[in-house]
Parts: structure tokens; sequence; C-alpha cells
């Protein structure tokens, strides 16, 4: 239980400094309209992102007005919306962290590294790679009764990649291959099997809210035979309310399921709520994002029940730029 108090302690630290640091502003007062100008051009130049706002992979969504900071870059709630779409046009890093309570009574935590790195194929089509990799600080397993051993290392990379249609309007749509290789450094940190699947990305974005769907299903193609085979579903629900100055507040939370599992094992369902805000760190928009999961549906043995998530989402320079077929 120690390391529970340790967490909410860094969350709260995390949120206080993403809150005051954006405050600080490093622009000279003297030229404020050169300023705004060369500050806009280099944000664009960074990201590739066109200053025209709101936008979904280049397509203008017809909001209105585009709304700007006072620097010329786009409005923290813009970059919120874009951070929150799964086939954004935005190049991002998103790092996780998840600090889980086991029905067993012990923790486990640890760190996703998510990167989001969309291209322009062509002026119709993008192509958005999703790797993640999990590092995990803590996996208890029980080596006797009522005694636990811990476990750190790398898991198994799992790396999505989406084609998606630049001009779908309002509509966020998705779909192509997901696998799974066996990367991890410990045997409780990752499952010893090659395995590959398929995703879907379904739906609807506008300025007050993100409704959506995206699951990812594998199945085992190989791997080490001391392991079990797979077949195993991700389904991330997606629901999200926009505010002002850049705040969400939407669901939170990956509905799991184990199909070679027992009927009474196979599901684990959480109910969360996620509360997020985008900041700027000088030009360096970051999305920060605070959620409590509770999990009433979940395996008997080393089920997960409740977990504590803190999100930090900064957005990177885009390092292909443009459209790489005509």
């Amino acid at each position: 239980m120690r390391q529970f108090p340790f967490v909410c302690g860094v969350t709260v630290l995390t949120l206080g400094i993403f809150s005051v640091v954006p405050a600080i502003r490093a622009a000279d007062p003297s030229n404020v309209e050169a300023n705004d100008k060369t500050i806009g051009e280099a944000f664009a130049a960074d990201t590739g992102v066109s200053l025209r706002w709101p936008f979904r992979n280049g397509e203008n969504l017809g909001y209105g007005a585009v709304t700007q900071s006072p620097a010329g870059e786009p409005d923290s709630s813009e970059l919120n919306r874009e951070l929150t779409n799964p086939v954004s046009s935005l190049w991002s890093i998103s790092n996780q962290f998840n600090n889980f309570e086991l029905n067993n009574g012990q923790w486990s935590n640890n760190w996703n590294f998510q990167p989001v790195l969309p291209l322009s194929l062509t002026k119709d089509w993008n192509l958005i790679t999703r790797p993640v990799m999990p590092f995990y600080n803590v996996v208890p397993h029980e080596t006797s009764p009522g005694e636990f051993a811990r476990d750190a290392g790398l898991g198994d990379l799992a790396l999505v990649e989406l084609l998606s249609p630049a001009h779908s309007g309002n509509w966020v749509l998705g779909a192509g291959p997901t696998a799974i290789f066996p990367t991890a450094t410990s045997g409780f940190t990752g499952q010893g099997k090659w395995q590959l699947g398929p995703s879907v990305v379904v739906g609807y974005l506008t300025k007050e809210f993100f409704i959506g769907v995206f699951p990812q299903q594998w199945w085992s193609i190989g791997g080490q035979h001391g392991k079990p085979d797979t077949n195993q579903m991700n389904l991330q629900p997606i629901a999200t309310l926009f505010f002002g100055e850049g705040w969400s507040l939407g669901y939170s939370g990956n509905i799991l399921a184990d199909w070679n599992a027992p009927s009474e094992d196979v599901w684990t369902v959480p109910v969360g709520l996620g509360l997020g805000k985008v900041v700027k760190l000088g030009r360096l928009p970051v999305k920060v994002q605070l959620a409590v999961q509770y999990m009433p549906v979940h395996p008997r043995i080393s089920g997960q029940e409740w977990n504590v998530q803190v999100q930090i989402t900064p957005v990177m320079p885009k390092l292909i730029k443009g459209v790489l077929f005509q």
C-alpha cells in the first residue's frame, strides 16, 4: 500500500507544475506583432500543421472562426480535440503511468510509452503508426501462499497501423493490422507470443464532444512453446466533453477480454473518469490528464480492481512532412 500515497504525491506535483509553468512567458514585449508572427510560423514549421484550426488530418471542419492564442498558435481547446482523436494529424508522445491495485491486495505499476506518428500517404489517405512499449516497475507474483515476489522490466511491444481517410468531415475513421511482439525481459511482464489481428477506429468529433470506439483483437501465431496461446481483445470506448481553455472530461479505461480464460475470468471492465487540460510550455503544447478507474468486473485471480492513471502527452515536431505520394 506504500506506493499509492507516493503516486498520489507525484500526481499532485505534476498537475501543479503544469498549471503554473504556462503562466511564465518568454516573449519580448517590445515587438508583440513580430513575436506573434515568428512564434506562429515556427510552430507550423516544427509540427507540419497549418494554423488553420480546427482540422482533422489537414481538413478544416468548419466549426466557424478559427480560434488562436495571442501568439498566433492554435487554441489549447483545439489542440485538446486533436490529441483526443486516435487518427489525428499531430505527432505526439503519450506517457501513461498506471498504478493498479489488484484484488489480491498487491499493487502493480507500469509506464506505457505511446508515440503517435501520422503520415500523409496521398492527399486523400493518411497512415497512423501507434506503437506502445510498456515498462513494468512492479509485477507481483505469488511464490507461496501469501508470499509475493516482484519483477520489473520491459513488456511486449504492441504496434497498430491505421489507414485513415483525410476527408471524412466530422467522422473519425481508420482500420488496419495490429501486432504484439514478444519483447518482454521477464516471463512475468510478457506473454512470450507473436500475435496478430485487426484494429478499427470509428468516431464522431465536434467542437463540444468526441464519441467513438477503438477495438483491437490479437491471436497468437507463434512464440515460446511453453507459453499458452493467446486470443484477446482490447476495446477502448472514447467519450469526451470539451470545455474552454483546453479542459476536457471523459470516460477513462480499456475493456479487456481474454477469450481463452474460463467464462468468469474473461472480462476486465473499468468504470472511470479522466480530467485533462492542454497547457503550453513556451511553444510546446502538452496535455496532462488524471484519471481514476474502478473495475467492477475482473478476473478472480490477480485481477485489476483500481487504477490511478497520470498521462502526459507533449506534441512533437513532425519529422516527415508533406504528401509522400502525389
